[in-house]
């Protein structure tokens, strides 16, 4: 397998760091960023690399070498002058034949490459790009992708955009042969503006979304972040091929605040905390991911498209406080039918609507999750069941509007014409507690105390309680 690495950076904004060398030679815990590239390709089955370099190449190639050390063998083109993101891919047109990658060099990464490559071979794409969220969506390109994966728009930085969904493009790629029939001569050209993004017309052009580990060392900030997570194993453990842990996230009265059936998107606010519960759990390495039942589809009142437009919401808000979701599972179906406006092919007894755990086995399926190290935290006896079905430990939110909680403004949906929530009183034991509290021995219920009101609420077996969001993430060991 070929990779192309575009190593020619001079780093300007990262400068003060080191000046003297290429960008993607500054090192980091004392090994260069382009080591790490090469070691990460190495260990999975690439055997050739191509560098093309710039400024300071010299260093590059006395370091490098043939690439003999490092178990790969190194070509170089060196430009002569700056050729852009992708000027000096006309030098390969000849000598290469097969899909190939297409890397930055001053990026950090560790993910499972051959599974970025069959998601490109399966789809038969011109061009992938590797996507993913990142805490500050508001300020990077943002990928457009329908469900296939199949690009249909590219919002640059300085595009207007209202409501987006956090896909950003990492500057990983994989490559068909017949790209390199686009360039005609060696001359400056923007890989994305010029060449991948005109791909999108044609519908050959595919995002491949993924949490795994890959950052840009653009400024001394991000360094000296990116320098910690490799340090602390992080980077390491991002790489899918490695098991995952995550933090299942019911949506409505966990994430958003609780209306009853959200229908339309300025019904939409984010709970108070989620966006730091969340980002802390983007900082701990657990996978962020929703997991919601959705009836409005079923009922007829949301479109597939509304209900994504109100997704696209939520990735919003959270991006604006630096924290982001690694997936969203929902279910649009509901048992029940009979009803004015429903769409009768969505009302079944399907498997992915909570509390089964479908939804929950998907993720852990495309992920490689752990769910025995996994937690589900919602506000309804349904997400704790959905997490215990699941083998996750589960975490219950009592002020989240569901059957549990104490500041109900309407229903948590439990049927589609149920007008109240269904109170289960079978076992209730009482215990004092203070949230959180762990009260995995404790039976379904306990007494609590808020607002100088005292009652007796279901727990349903939850390993843990709080009153919100934060308060539960804050309860967890997520070392």
């Amino acid at each position: 397998m070929l990779a192309v690495i575009m190593a020619g950076g001079k780093g300007t904004r990262i400068s003060s760091v080191n000046s003297e060398v290429p960008k993607p030679m500054i090192r980091i815990l004392g090994k260069p960023i382009l080591q790490y590239q090469i070691e990460c390709l190495s260990s999975q089955g690439v055997d050739e690399i191509v560098l093309v370099t710039g400024y300071l190449g010299h260093v590059i190639k006395d370091y490098f070498g043939d690439g003999s050390p490092f178990g790969v063998r190194i070509e170089y083109i060196e430009e002569r002058e700056p050729l852009g993101t992708a000027g000096a891919l006309y030098y390969l047109k000849d000598r290469i034949n097969d899909d190939f990658l297409l890397l930055c060099g001053d990026v950090i990464f560790d993910i499972d490459v051959q599974r970025f490559m069959r998601a490109h071979k399966r789809r038969g794409a011109l061009a992938t790009l590797f996507t993913h969220p990142n805490s500050h969506p508001y300020d990077s390109g943002i990928i457009i992708a329908d469900g296939s994966g199949k690009v249909t728009g590219w919002l640059h930085k300085e595009d207007e955009r209202l409501w987006y969904r956090n896909r950003v493009n990492a500057g990983l790629h994989v490559l068909s042969p017949k790209i390199l029939d686009l360039f005609e001569e060696p001359k400056k050209t923007d890989l994305d503006r010029e060449v991948l993004k005109p791909l999108i017309q044609s519908g050959g052009l595919y995002a491949y979304d993924s949490p795994e580990y890959v950052k840009d060392m653009g400024t001394p900030e991000r360094y000296y972040a990116v320098t910690e997570d490799v340090r602390s194993g992080k980077v390491a453990a991002k790489n899918l091929s490695v098991k995952q842990r995550a933090i299942f996230l019911d949506r409505d009265g966990t994430i958003n605040k609780y209306v009853g059936f959200l229908k339309d998107i300025s019904q939409f606010e984010l709970e108070d905390g989620a966006g730091e519960a969340i980002k802390k759990i983007n900082e701990s390495g657990y996978l962020a991911i929703v997991i919601s039942n959705q009836p409005v589809i079923a009922r007829g009142e949301v479109s597939f498209d509304g209900l994504d437009e109100i997704h696209a919401k939520m990735e919003t808000l959270l991006g604006r406080e630096g924290a982001y979701l690694d997936g969203i599972y929902f279910c649009p179906h509901h048992p029940d039918s009979g009803f004015e406006g429903e769409v009768k092919e969505l009302k079944i007894d399907c498997d992915c609507r909570k509390p089964k755990a479908g939804l929950i086995f998907r993720a852990a399926e495309k992920f490689n999750i752990d769910l025995s190290k996994s937690w589900m935290i919602g506000d309804g006896k349904t997400d704790v069941l959905c997490g215990k079905n699941a083998g996750c430990r589960t975490a219950l939110i009592l002020n989240g509007g569901g059957e549990n909680s104490f500041n109900k403004t309407s229903p948590k949906e439990n049927s589609a014409n149920e007008t109240s929530p269904k109170e289960n009183s079978a076992n209730k034991t009482s215990a004092d507690v203070n949230s959180p509290k762990d009260i995995s021995n404790e039976g379904t219920s306990c007494a609590r105390a808020l607002n100088g009101q005292t009652a007796t609420v279901q727990t349903f077996g939850a390993d843990l309680v709080g009153s919100s969001l934060i308060e539960c993430i804050n309860a967890i060991d997520l070392s």
